[in-house]
């Protein structure tokens, strides 16, 4: 992250170059909604495959779920989520009619937007999960889930029964949430509609506290993953008094988010044994785990808990760099590879040359069927393609000029360094180290 990097030019770059762009725009924008174009869903998808590689695939004690968005309201009435402990704290202005989350306000008496400055009404609690009716007739209420470990919770019993797992193992799935923010705010970090990448690990409750320290380790692992430095993560423990009513211990791992400072971009919590026994009491159905010998218990639960907008967001925030080069200042996205949405982009040397653009597009054909996501280029001078590719973090660009035509090598250049070097046709996929 460079030490100029502001949210703005985040911002900026991401709707310029086709990462991020706000919902609804052209009707005004829906507050709490964004749309990711082509680049920002191919950089969530390689940030989902990332993590799934990692934490299902990677692993022999995980296994995957894909819940329902719509479940049965009774799920969200035994987990608490229809109660007092849901919500957040609203306030309204009685002149301008804005709404504001009370414990953001310094001031709880007056509107803090000053072209209106009137009287704030009294404090009420606002269920932060948007109901919706099932059914021809709407005769059956439900909601848009707020987080996806209940569609894990529910689904538990599924998985005994039809993988027959021993203890410790995991559940995990990669889902939307949905929850109804007052104040959504700071770009993609709170919104309305968002990802979740979630685990519940399920363990003895003697063994919590290894497991929890086994899972702090890989959750720092994940962020080395992603590229994240260790100087802009941060733990908090969370005080007692602050914790989930369902958490025994919970660390919030944070991020150094330019313009805001340190705020969460994960969570690792001990769930205790909560959720299973809820689900058991409100369903009957037994949440037990047998061990080949002993008597059936409930385990206890560890939730690393991801998000994969606020992963997206550290993602860019650490990567956006500036830099001199050439006389001139250059912007670019230092993305690991496997994250980038373009791995490689091919291009003619010029456009206007029909044998250099055939044997471009036959290169960019040969290496499409090993590396998928490269790009062909061929819109205005090198100097600028090389400027655009580097700000959508592309690791390298291969030019096609006359000599290509004459002895098959190309020019490879490099994002970070702007190094440029001669590379046989023959030699470019091991050259590229992807």
């Amino acid at each position: 992250m460079a030490d100029n990097t502001t949210m703005e030019k985040i911002v900026s770059l991401a709707k310029r170059r086709g990462f991020i762009f706000q919902g609804s725009e052209i009707y005004g924008g829906l507050a709490g909604t964004w749309d990711y174009g082509p680049l920002g869903v191919a950089l969530k998808n390689n940030i989902k495959k990332l993590w799934w590689d990692t934490f299902v695939d990677g692993r022999s004690d995980m296994y995957g779920l894909d819940s329902a968005i719509l479940m049965n309201e009774k799920v969200w009435e035994v987990s608490g989520h229809t109660g007092a402990g849901f919500t957040d704290p609203l306030i309204e202005c009685s002149k301008c009619k804005k709404r504001f989350r009370e414990d953001h306000l310094e001031d709880t008496s007056k509107c803090p937007d000053a072209k209106c400055k009137g009287e704030l009404g009294e404090k009420r609690d606002s269920n932060l999960m948007f109901e919706t009716k099932v059914g021809a007739q709407g005769d059956t209420k439900s909601y848009l889930r707020p987080e996806t470990a209940q569609g894990i919770f529910v689904n538990f019993k599924n998985i005994l029964d039809t993988m027959r797992p021993k203890l410790p193992f995991g559940i995990a799935q990669i889902g939307k949430a949905f929850r109804n923010e007052i104040a959504p705010r700071d770009f993609i970090f709170r919104t309305r509609e968002f990802e979740q990448m979630e685990i519940e690990y399920f363990v003895e409750e003697s063994t919590w506290e290894s497991e929890f320290e086994k899972w702090r380790e890989q959750v720092l692992k994940w962020t080395d993953a992603l590229g994240l430095s260790r100087e802009n993560i941060r733990e908090y423990e969370v005080p007692a008094d602050e914790l989930a009513h369902y958490s025994k211990r919970t660390i919030d791992f944070e991020y150094n988010y330019p313009g805001k400072g340190f705020d969460e971009l994960l969570g690792l919590a001990y769930r205790t044994d909560h959720d299973l026994k809820s689900h058991q009491e409100g369903s009957g159905e037994k949440m037990t785990f047998t061990p080949i010998e002993g008597v059936p218990f409930i385990p206890h639960v560890i939730e690393p808990s991801f998000g994969v907008e606020r992963a997206l967001m550290a993602v860019l925030a650490e990567a956006y760099t500036e830099d001199e080069m050439n006389e001139d200042t250059r912007v670019f996205l230092k993305l690991k590879p496997e994250l980038a949405p373009i791995k490689v982009a091919v291009f003619p040397l010029m456009k206007n040359k029909p044998d250099l653009v055939a044997k471009a597009r036959e290169v960019f054909e040969e290496l499409k069927e090993t590396i998928p996501q490269i790009m062909f280029d061929d819109n205005g001078n090198v100097g600028k393609r090389y400027r655009r590719q580097d700000e959508i973090g592309t690791p390298y660009c291969i030019t096609i000029d006359f000599d290509t035509l004459e002895d098959n090598t190309v020019t490879l250049r490099d994002r970070d360094t702007g190094e440029q070097k001669r590379i046989a046709l023959n030699a470019l996929i091991e050259a590229l180290e992807l």
